[in-house]
């Protein structure tokens, strides 16, 4: 299920939920009951580093990818 960030306008709090995608999102804060906003936050998936793809498909022959005429 997804991590939901939501940020509470009375108590100046930031906080996070675990709700499915089909439920309402919050409206009050679990603390102290105040309105709360939705937060837009980067995802925990990033691809990093030099060729991290290479590793996932099969080398080519070195023939630059083009078909070998006979």
């Amino acid at each position: 299920m997804p991590l939901y960030e939501y940020f509470c306008e009375k108590c100046d709090s930031a906080f996070e939920v675990t709700q499915s995608f089909s439920d309402a999102p919050l409206e009050h804060c679990p603390t102290c009951q105040g309105a709360v906003k939705k937060l837009m936050s980067l995802g925990g998936f990033a691809l990093k580093g030099n060729g991290w793809y290479t590793t996932d498909y099969k080398k080519s022959t070195g023939d630059g990818g083009g078909s070998k005429s006979s």
